[in-house]
């Protein structure tokens, strides 16, 4: 998917966005997730992050499977 100019700044702050990657943290409660090395758009002024539909499924699913596993800390990489 073409990404046009408009798509390309921040509805925020009007800063530049760019792909790059982010971690992802969960506090499940009883256990915190740390998902590293998330693919995100970020906005290289203010810093906020935007996770596509299909890298959001895929959190979705490591999340739900930590959470049958009970770990207290566990950490992550999505590559």
């Amino acid at each position: 998917m073409r990404q046009n100019k408009k798509s390309r700044i921040c509805p925020i702050c009007g800063g530049k966005i760019k792909k790059g990657k982010t971690v992802f943290t969960v506090d499940l409660k009883e256990n915190l997730l740390v998902i590293r090395n998330v693919p995100a758009r970020i906005c290289s002024q203010c810093g906020e992050e935007w996770i596509n539909p299909e890298t959001s499924k895929k959190i979705e699913q490591m999340v739900n499977e930590a959470k049958t596993r009970k770990t207290q800390f566990e950490v992550i990489n999505l590559s």
